[in-house]
């Protein structure tokens, strides 16, 4: 059957002969025997195995083969072993001549009888061993006599009595060496002994009652120098520390802080900063208060805290925290002078205590009570309330998680927000006092891009509202207040301001004088010029300045062109009606970064604009915990979508609003269909509230 399938005898099974050749046998284990008791290996697997690696190229070993070769390789290593005379003892001399004898052990007496009768019987012959140096000849001896065996043993006795001689030299050496060991640790016991002496003497020398601070600095500077590197193993600071300590508090009770910081305290604990242990921790404070944990803002305490730590923390800190008590927050100098003199002494949590649970509150309470406004309405200068003054001197002093600008908490970040809610809130007729330092503090970048989102807008709404064009009562003094901010943007950016609240106002009453029945084209030239002179000249050689004043000469001109014609000025072309352009766009922020202008007249770049308007809203009612909630309705007069902002959780409540160009238009009181332009200010923050 298994012919009729393609089977030849003598091939193994298969389309390619790979199978087996024979059929499988198994053999049976002994009755009772384990695994391992007989060899599992039968002929036919081994045959099978051996061609399968025939047909490979290479040769079939299996594990009696292995262990024919290991026993083979284990007996040539005995052998060689043996040939080579290795062996587990130590290995004899032999000694050929007397000369050996007497050379192998120097200072050792022998007799000379013993040493003239010694046999050389290690060879294959028997000699006698003389004097002379080298191999004597060989003399035949006919058989051993009594003699020759007490020769022998006198030379086996001979050879171990050597050998137990060097076994004694060898010791004796090590004696030696012992016994030097053992005298220089006596005499370095002395040495301590001694040392111990002196010190505690020393120390016993601090225990004088009634001590001053001259009398405690000499002795403690001595036991400082004189014992330097024992400080820490024999805890000396305990002992500075308990010298210094009523000292210290007399001191203490004396001092006032804030009228003389450094006092001598500070000269003469750093006279004793290595007895008192501040030496590995002044360091690692003044670079970077790297014992801080910026995550949980407190100091990784030891176990156990040293002597100086204690009287720092159990004395020192307390004054400090009643002086900053009645510190006043607005008058820095002196608090920083205390801090600054004090910081080398300082633990690391000491240091942090200090500014994270007294300064850092009373500095973020001044912070938050910080209302320019509030300032001017009570008739009192705000300079030296303004942050600038008293805050930023601060900053070098605080560790690192206060001036993380990333941070959600600290200090740093406080100073941000506040400054963000203080331009969406201030008196925009007058500037913030210190203004320019908090340029520093922010980065120009992030100061520029702050100005642009939070106070454009307010100056934007404050020509709106405020500013009107009457050349028969002409006031300016809205267009001087917005001036005064001109130092913090671009000219490119305060044009787009001037294009977008006040030549529209410009056009608008131009028109109406020229179409006006008693208009006079010389009081109109006078005019013209004479807001070409109030507008600064930074700002007129802006492109978009020139085209607007371009834009009015040219009205002109087609009124007089008109009047030449002999047709009534009443046909001159008004200026063209709708929103005006947006003061806030991606291109100002853009240039508030690279001071490169960019503008478009695309309606798909106008949708950006408005877009980045709308986040600047959304992010200012993020500042100010306020919601924005898109309505899915349009205004009925413009198309603009509807907005909501509340400050409920629910959505509800609030005002309506929708955004144009620049500026956010709110729902007017008890007036459903009427809107008018607000600012980001304290006004529609209350709407939004509901006050």
């Amino acid at each position: 059957m298994m012919a009729k399938m393609g089977y030849k005898q003598g091939q193994g099974l298969g389309k390619e002969g790979e199978g087996i050749v024979n059929p499988i046998e198994v053999k049976l284990r002994p009755q009772g025997a384990g695994v391992g008791a007989v060899k599992e290996k039968t002929d036919q697997y081994k045959a099978e195995q051996r061609r399968k690696a025939e047909a490979k190229g290479e040769e079939y070993e299996d594990s009696s083969d292995e262990e024919r070769r290991a026993r083979k390789r284990r007996n040539e290593r005995k052998k060689e072993e043996r040939a080579g005379g290795v062996g587990g003892g130590r290995r004899k001399m032999k000694y050929r001549t007397v000369e050996d004898v007497r050379a192998a052990a120097p200072g050792l007496e022998l007799p000379k009888a013993m040493l003239g009768s010694i046999v050389d019987a290690t060879g294959g012959t028997t000699k006698l061993l003389t004097s002379t140096a080298g191999l004597m000849t060989p003399v035949n001896v006919p058989a051993e006599t009594e003699a020759d065996k007490i020769a022998k043993r006198e030379r086996l006795e001979l050879e171990a009595f050597i050998e137990a001689w060097h076994g004694l030299q060898e010791r004796k050496v090590v004696v030696e060496e012992q016994q030097g060991h053992l005298q220089m640790e006596i005499n370095q016991a002395d040495d301590d002994i001694e040392k111990m002496r002196q010190m505690v003497m020393t120390v016993e020398g601090l225990n004088i009652a009634n001590i001053d601070w001259g009398q405690a600095m000499q002795k403690l500077q001595k036991l400082q120098q004189d014992f330097r590197h024992d400080i820490e193993s024999y805890n000396l600071s305990e002992a500075a520390v308990a010298t210094i300590t009523p000292l210290f508090k007399a001191d203490l009770d004396d001092w006032d802080p804030l009228e003389t910081p450094s006092y001598r305290l500070v000269e003469h604990l750093t006279h004793l900063k290595p007895i008192l242990g501040l030496e590995k921790t002044s360091n690692a404070l003044a670079t970077s208060n790297l014992d801080i944990e910026p995550e949980q803002r407190r100091y990784r305490k030891q176990k156990t805290t040293t002597p100086y730590e204690s009287l720092i923390h159990g004395i020192w800190l307390p004054k400090l925290r009643s002086t900053v008590t009645r510190w006043d927050v607005h008058d820095p100098s002196p608090l920083i002078a205390v801090v600054t003199a004090w910081r080398p002494l300082l633990p690391p949590f000491v240091y942090s205590n200090l500014l994270d649970q007294q300064i850092v509150p009373k500095l973020t309470d001044a912070l938050a009570s910080w209302n320019p406004r509030k300032r001017r309405h009570h008739h009192k200068s705000s300079s030296s309330d303004a942050p600038h003054t008293w805050l930023f001197s601060w900053l070098p002093l605080l560790p690192s998680y206060h001036l993380d600008p990333k941070a959600s908490t600290g200090l740093l970040v406080d100073a941000k927000r506040k400054l963000r809610r203080v331009l969406d809130t201030c008196d925009v007729s007058s500037l913030l006092p210190g203004l320019e330092h908090w340029r520093n503090l922010f980065g120009t970048k992030d100061f520029d891009a702050t100005m642009l989102r939070h106070l454009l807008p307010r100056l934007s709404s404050h020509l709106s509202q405020t500013f009107d064009i009457d050349p028969a009562d002409q006031d300016i003094s809205p267009l001087e207040h917005v001036f005064l901010w001109q130092p913090y943007f671009t000219p490119a950016i305060f044009a787009r301001l001037l294009v977008a609240e006040f030549f529209p106002k410009l056009h608008s009453v131009l028109h109406q004088w020229l179409t006006s029945p008693e208009a006079s084209f010389e009081e109109i030239g006078a005019w013209y010029s004479w807001w070409k002179s109030v507008i600064p000249e930074s700002l007129q050689r802006v492109q978009d300045v020139t085209a607007e004043f371009d834009k009015a000469l040219r009205t002109i001109n087609d009124a007089l062109n008109l009047q030449e014609r002999g047709i009534s000025l009443s046909e001159l072309p008004a200026p063209a009606a709708g929103p005006v352009r947006p003061v806030i766009t991606a291109a100002s922020t853009a240039t508030a970064a690279s001071s490169t202008p960019a503008a478009s007249s695309t309606s798909k770049f106008s949708q950006q604009q408005e877009l980045s308007f709308k986040d600047v809203v959304e992010e200012w009612c993020a500042e100010n915990d306020l919601t924005l909630l898109p309505m899915r309705e349009a205004h009925t007069a413009t198309g603009n979508p509807l907005f909501r902002i509340t400050a409920s959780v629910s959505g509800k409540g609030g005002v309506v609003v929708f955004f144009r160009g620049d500026m956010v238009w709110c729902q007017k009181r008890k007036r459903e269909d009427g809107f008018e332009p607000v600012g980001l200010d304290g006004g529609l923050l209350d709407r939004a509230e509901g006050k």
